[in-house]
């Protein structure tokens, strides 16, 4: 048979972290590649408690299809939350469809989209479907520059994409003050916002900042998920969009897959509804920041001179810079070699990469596994520089 790819698909690859992962099912390696949430934190008695309520009480609705848009409940407590009109909730199938979504409603061949650097390694999948010109801002441990988008990058680009909170690689927040301005910025020059926040509920302290969201509305599309707040393995996240935006996107949606299913709405509304969520969230909380104080202190007691790495105060990542002239990527295969496993940072770049740089995600590693792969990887760097020496 004579299969004829669109053109579209000729630049579509599998994704670096997937290919890692495949490495990472053997029992003996310590990985440190994937961004899962730890299984420890899902509230599994909860979901359960929720299921037999809702097959008590619900079962045609949650076996039967439902409206695209999500369902009605469900969507008034998530505008609720964000303090929005449920009219502008729709709910996804995880809030990576809602990437997949944006970029059919807004992105044309040759579209410049403007991203972080570096950025998010699922967007730019997502993204690149469609076919964009993707523009790298200037950014810093705070996040992209303001002044970096200037009216020449403004004038075509369809959004500019960021995550604000513990970003996916580099684990950075962004100030308040940096969020200010940058929404500002947008707003003088015309440019829609794209915030993805799957990870602003995991700030060790519990203290959220305002999200852009809150700052332009009507500027803003905000990207939410409850696969790190409850578990992925339900498939759904939502989006909140401006009315006109939100009614093109619901038609994207129909076509795609009519609705996320039913029965994961269900449980997951009938979960949050009665208030378990903010306290499930502070014992999930305590979790990530007693693993991440492992991390950091192994790092600090087994990097070579030389290597800097990010101190998150939320999330699930730190990103590691090793010295100029040193390639993660070609480690990679050597440290797998030794049972540990990490994703170089030449993957989140949509520009020109700094193949110098890794993502750890500490999470779901036991401590004594953190230790001990840190410990590996220590021993892998130092050899490196002193090859390079």
């Amino acid at each position: 048979m004579n299969i004829r790819f669109s053109r579209r698909t000729q630049a579509l690859s599998s994704s670096a972290i997937r290919e890692i992962l495949k490495v990472t099912e053997r029992p003996e390696v310590i990985s440190f590649a994937g961004g899962l949430p730890s299984p420890a934190s899902f509230p599994v008695d909860a979901i359960a408690r929720a299921s037999a309520r809702v097959f008590a009480r619900q079962a045609q609705t949650a076996l039967q299809y439902g409206p695209t848009e999500g369902y009605g409940p469900l969507r008034e407590w998530i505008g609720a939350r964000h303090r929005v009109a449920a009219e502008r909730v729709i709910v996804t199938t995880g809030s990576q469809q809602a990437l997949d979504l944006l970029g059919k409603v807004l992105i044309d061949p040759g579209s410049p989209v403007l991203v972080e650097t570096p950025t998010y390694l699922g967007a730019l999948q997502a993204f690149s479907l469609f076919e964009p010109v993707f523009c790298a801002l200037r950014s810093d441990d705070d996040g992209p520059l303001p002044e970096a988008l200037d009216v020449g990058l403004a004038q075509e680009a369809r959004l500019l994409y960021a995550q604000p909170n513990f970003q996916n690689p580099t684990g950075r927040r962004m100030p308040l003050a940096r969020r200010a301005a940058l929404v500002e910025r947008a707003r003088e020059l015309g440019v829609l916002l794209v915030e993805d926040d799957p990870y602003g509920e995991l700030a060790y302290d519990g203290q959220r900042l305002p999200t852009l969201l809150s700052m332009n509305p009507d500027g803003v599309v905000y990207l939410g998920s409850f696969s790190k707040v409850l578990a992925p393995g339900l498939r759904l996240g939502y989006l909140i969009a401006p009315p006109k935006l939100a009614r093109k996107l619901v038609h994207a949606k129909q076509a795609a897959d009519l609705h996320s299913p039913s029965l994961a709405q269900l449980l997951a509304f009938e979960t949050v509804r009665d208030g378990l969520l903010d306290p499930h969230l502070a014992a999930v909380r305590e979790r990530y920041r007693a693993q991440c104080e492992v991390m950091l202190d192994a790092l600090a007691r087994h990097m070579p001179p030389g290597v800097r790495w990010s101190r998150p105060r939320g999330g699930m990542f730190v990103w590691l810079t090793l010295p100029a002239g040193v390639d993660a990527g070609e480690l990679l295969p050597r440290a797998i070699a030794r049972n540990v496993a990490f994703v170089p940072g030449a993957a989140f770049y949509a520009g020109p990469a700094a193949v110098n740089t890794l993502r750890l995600a500490f999470v779901t590693v036991p401590p004594a596994r953190i230790e001990q792969g840190v410990a590996i990887l220590g021993q892998l760097f130092a050899e490196a520089l002193a090859r390079a020496a």
